[in-house]
């Protein structure tokens, strides 16, 4: 391809709609993670309940339960797939309204519900637009489209996650900053709109009542399991005021909910869910995979889950220097990182990039291990440099390898459903992480808690090693993609 031919498809519509999609994409995640936490510790939250917080992330790791649902049913009155954009991004801009009007302290839960919502309606836009973009882009464009993907993407993360910072601290306090980013968020609805048209599919699709059927028994599933699993270990005597035993309760409920749900989605059928769920596991070490892709980032996700809270209490940085250092040197780093992991694993290959990248992102948190016990050292703004730097450059190494193994895995026939179950486990650590962080912390201090990050990544590093023949023998999908119409 010469160099007006590259520059062409990066200058084409789809491309352009790719890049804006991928900032509407990107921008809520920071509001209900970095940014939020931000909010909380400023406000004088204490950090155990800090910590809680995090779980407000969790439709991110179940959002390929209602995924099908999105792919079979489509608001029709704009196309394929922009319905349902348009939705959620309006949907999402209320939700980040009505965060901005309350109190991190006196209003703590209702903050949390309408965290949670924000999260719904976020993981719901990225199942969305990660169809859109494979049906609108054609083969010679998929490349590029991944790339502003990426850069959208960040480039969003930094509005709400850097940039809100500064401005929060300097300008327009945290309720107006959200007020703002519910504002930009409204606008990407309008940015939508101006997005290619898709032809709405064709031919027979599994009946609608069936998959409603479906639906509801496994959200029936998931709510009795819940139930059951909090009454039972009530009844066995399991104490509940306790806020380690706490995090024992929500993990059995989740497990039993998750189980029933499967359970009964497969007695009443549920095939948008159970075709794309069943071909997976059928495959010969697919639960090894699956545990993979779990404990891959753990460390990282360990390490990365307080961060913000420790270097503005821990260290007593100044919002303004997080938001510079943590947010815009790290991201960066991050993007750095991704571009050198990619160019990598050319030579490496899948198994041994995913290997070495993996051990630099466990080792790399040692030096945030550093960072807290420097204590008043001169230079420890300068070391604090030094550890964003190093470990989001590690990060963005290993997040670009774990991405490969991702797309690697995928069926081309079920892509969209399949690759919301992979990064909703792989969002499992970054979620789950939150509250035994916060415990962790409060127990042990900031400095034994970052050794034990890397502690956390060694399972995830020794299954690697033990899966290497299936890695290797990984090959992409040849089925190709459904083609886009604009």
């Amino acid at each position: 391809m010469t160099l007006s031919n590259y520059l062409s498809v990066f200058g084409n519509r789809r491309v352009a709609i790719v890049l804006l999609l991928g900032f509407a994409s990107g921008l809520p995640l920071a509001l209900t993670a970095a940014s939020l936490q931000a909010w909380l510790t400023v406000s004088g939250v204490d950090i155990t309940t800090i910590g809680w917080f995090t779980l407000v992330g969790l439709p991110y790791t179940f959002k390929f339960l209602w995924s099908p649902l999105l792919d079979r049913f489509e608001p029709t009155w704009l196309g394929r797939r922009r319905g349902w954009l348009v939705l959620t991004q309006l949907a999402l801009a209320v939700a980040i309204f009505a965060m901005s009007l309350l109190d991190p302290v006196a209003s703590a839960g209702w903050l949390a519900v309408f965290g949670v919502i924000v999260a719904f309606l976020s993981a719901s836009q990225d199942v969305v637009f990660d169809a859109y973009r494979t049906e609108l882009l054609q083969e010679d464009e998929r490349g590029a489209g991944a790339a502003v993907t990426t850069l959208g993407y960040r480039l969003a993360m930094l509005t709400s996650g850097a940039l809100a910072l500064i401005i929060a601290e300097k300008f327009l306090g945290w309720n107006n900053t959200y007020k703002l980013m519910a504002a930009l968020m409204g606008g990407m609805a309008l940015v939508t709109l101006f997005g290619p048209r898709l032809a709405l599919p064709e031919g027979p699709r599994s009946p609608a009542g069936q998959e409603l059927k479906g639906f509801l028994a496994m959200l029936a599933g998931a709510l009795l399991g819940y139930w059951l699993a909090s009454r039972g270990l009530a009844l066995l005597g399991v104490p509940t005021d306790s806020k380690g035993w706490a995090l024992f309760y929500l993990v059995a409920e989740v497990t039993a909910g998750g189980v029933l749900a499967l359970w009964l989605a497969r007695q009443m059928g549920f095939p948008a869910l159970l075709g794309p769920l069943d071909e997976f596991i059928s495959r010969k070490g697919a639960w090894a995979i699956l545990a993979l892709i779990i404990f891959y980032k753990l460390g990282d996700a360990f390490a990365g889950s307080l961060t913000t809270a420790f270097l503005l209490r821990g260290m007593g940085f100044s919002q303004t220097a997080v938001g510079e250092v943590n947010k815009v040197f790290g991201l960066l780093a991050t993007l750095v990182g991704a571009v050198l992991g990619g160019l990598w694993m050319v030579k490496l290959g899948l198994w041994r990039a995913l290997m070495l990248f993996g051990a630099l992102q466990a080792v790399s948190n040692l030096m945030y291990w550093w960072l807290s016990i420097s204590g008043q050292h001169p230079y420890v703004f300068q070391i604090m440099v030094a550890a964003v730097g190093v470990e989001n450059l590690c990060g963005g190494m290993g997040t670009a390898a774990f991405v490969a193994l991702l797309m690697t895995l995928c069926n081309a026939r079920y892509t969209a459903t399949q690759f919301a179950l992979l990064s909703a486990l792989a969002a499992f650590g970054r979620v789950y992480v939150g509250p035994a962080s916060g415990v962790l912390v409060d127990q042990l201090g900031w400095s034994t808690f970052f050794v034990y990050t890397v502690v956390a990544a060694l399972p995830g590093l020794l299954l690697l090693w033990w899966l290497r023949p299936r890695i290797d023998a990984l090959h992409s999908p040849s089925n190709q993609s459904p083609q886009a119409l604009d």
